[in-house]
């Protein structure tokens, strides 16, 4: 599909050039409007510095930056370059830092001003670390670093496009991190690019007239896809906000920028559904979930409110981006759709067999997005990594039309009574009461050291945490599903731990 010499700049941003969209909007941020050949020359610009910097073709650069413009031309400098992108979330805590730093031995790390104050004390003893390069544009922090706003204004704009194979490593994508420290997936020159000709182009059936608006920012590769390199890859625009994504913050963008496609996860969609008033969301013409199976009832309360198709899928830090997915006018609510076009996916059993339709089994995938290894597990990445497919720890099931419903992760199925219960069928079961906002189900053991389901809820405005509540809430569980399924334990919570993507951090609930 792509040739030998192969560099996905040349793919995602030059070719809009070529295309003759030299003079359209690629990107908003605020009040202002940046064209494509914008972007392409602070792009040559950050690559020049840095390059001075020291960062050659292989090298690791790390970014941590928030969603602005700099990201874009920092992102496509580093794969311009050749050298190897990652990047990380710039709320991360100060003892985070010291972790990426080490693990990715990234040489230059771009760091927005704002998360200098965190990054500093990592980066004084950071063996490998030789500059920072401080995006010092939106807060003014002194600081005695290379500065982005002194040295990128006055750097050449012109800059020679390495000549990278199709086959060498050009990102590295981080897992969730649910099992331990994240790791790094190892993708290829060619491997973002693939997903882009199956997921947006069959799917998404994304074109130039498209603006894109994220929730989740654009560390998260998710979000890198949808509101960054997709949008680039058909010409399209992206709109792009540095503050917190807040369900406030995301009606406000929409109004302001009147996206068509919304990437958003189930934590945010139950955010704004919660939030009371008028909003206008007609300029959408499709909104993106993914992270988390979206539950049914979100589902059908956003579509009762807003009107808006949801295109529930799953995708993974191994994968790239979104290998499953429901289409549009074929959705089913609950699952996760059809395999995306150029994919290949099978659920199997403990030994790798393939299960019988209906059956619920470890989901694997193959296509050509797949990433090489792990960075430094080697181990893991041959549990993971077999051939052409990647085993995931997530159980499925898929029905006779194809149709893949998610059951949970493996590791947090609970042996009820002998029998395996999915947490996802009771939370789902959960949010179906009026009362409830949000919710989680975890093992927990009982007086007798047994497990059983125990729920984490979240109560809406008006509802109280009391005895009785409990009772109603298990009666209600009791009634939807089979008696053994319906959580012993009810606790009541302000709210529920997320991860840095947006999903319920489980293994915070479990401890």
């Amino acid at each position: 599909m792509f040739p030998e010499r192969f560099n996905m700049y040349e793919y995602f941003l030059e070719s809009n050039l070529e295309a003759g969209r030299g003079d359209k909007v690629a990107v908003y941020f605020r009040d202002e409007k940046y064209t494509y050949e914008q972007i392409i020359k602070e792009t040559n610009r950050v690559g020049n510095v840095l390059r001075e910097l020291g960062v050659e073709i292989e090298d690791r650069v790390l970014m941590v930056l928030p969603d602005c413009p700099e990201f874009v031309a920092t992102w496509f400098a580093i794969t311009k370059l050749g050298a190897v992108i990652t990047m990380v979330n710039p709320l991360l805590a100060p003892q985070d830092f010291d972790y990426y730093l080490d693990y990715t031995r990234a040489k230059v790390a771009v760091v927005e001003a704002s998360v200098l104050e965190r990054v500093e004390p990592a980066a004084k003893k950071a063996r490998y670390l030789k500059n920072l390069l401080v995006v010092d544009r939106y807060v003014d922090v002194e600081h005695r670093y290379p500065s982005y706003s002194k040295l990128v204004p006055t750097a050449p704009d012109c800059l020679d496009t390495a000549p990278t194979s199709k086959d060498d490593i050009a990102i590295w994508l981080f897992t969730s991190g649910s099992t331990g420290q994240p790791k790094a997936a190892v993708h290829l020159q060619h491997d973002l690019p693939y997903n882009t000709e199956c997921y947006p182009k069959h799917v998404l059936q994304m074109t130039e007239q498209d603006i894109t608006l994220g929730v989740p920012k654009l560390f998260f590769g998710y979000a890198t896809g949808t509101n960054l390199l997709f949008p680039f890859r058909f010409g399209a625009s992206t709109a792009l906000f540095y503050e917190r994504s807040t369900p406030e913050t995301v009606f406000a963008m929409i109004e302001r920028y009147r996206p068509t496609v919304l990437t958003n996860v189930p934590t945010m969609i139950n955010a704004m559904l919660q939030l009371e008033g008028d909003y206008d969301l007609t300029s959408l013409r499709v909104c993106i979930s993914a992270g988390e199976a979206l539950p049914e009832e979100l589902y059908r309360r956003w579509i009762k409110r807003f009107g808006v198709e949801i295109l529930d899928g799953i995708g993974s830090a191994e994968l790239f981006h979104i290998y499953i997915s429901n289409r549009f006018g074929e959705v089913r609510p609950g699952s996760l759709g059809r395999i995306v076009p150029g994919y290949e996916a099978q659920i199997v059993d403990a030994e790798g067999r393939v299960v019988p339709t209906g059956e619920i089994g470890t989901l694997r995938v193959r296509g050509d997005s797949a990433a090489i290894c792990y960075w430094n597990a080697h181990e893991k990445s041959k549990a993971t990594f077999a051939g052409d497919w990647v085993t995931s720890a997530d159980l499925f099931r898929v029905d006779e039309e194809g149709y893949y419903w998610y059951a949970g992760r493996s590791d947090d199925m609970l042996k009820v009574g002998g029998i395996f219960v999915s947490p996802l069928e009771i939370e789902n079961c959960l949010l179906q009461h009026p009362a409830v906002a949000e919710c989680a189900v975890v093992g927990a053991s009982d007086e007798h050291g047994l497990v059983k389901p125990k729920a984490f809820v979240v109560l809406r405005a008006g509802y109280e945490a009391a005895e009785g509540m409990i009772d109603e809430l298990q009666q209600f569980a009791k009634q939807r599903m089979a008696p053994y399924k319906y959580p012993r334990l009810v606790e009541f919570v302000a709210s529920l731990p997320k991860n840095d993507r947006g999903k319920v951090d489980k293994k915070l609930l479990k401890g």
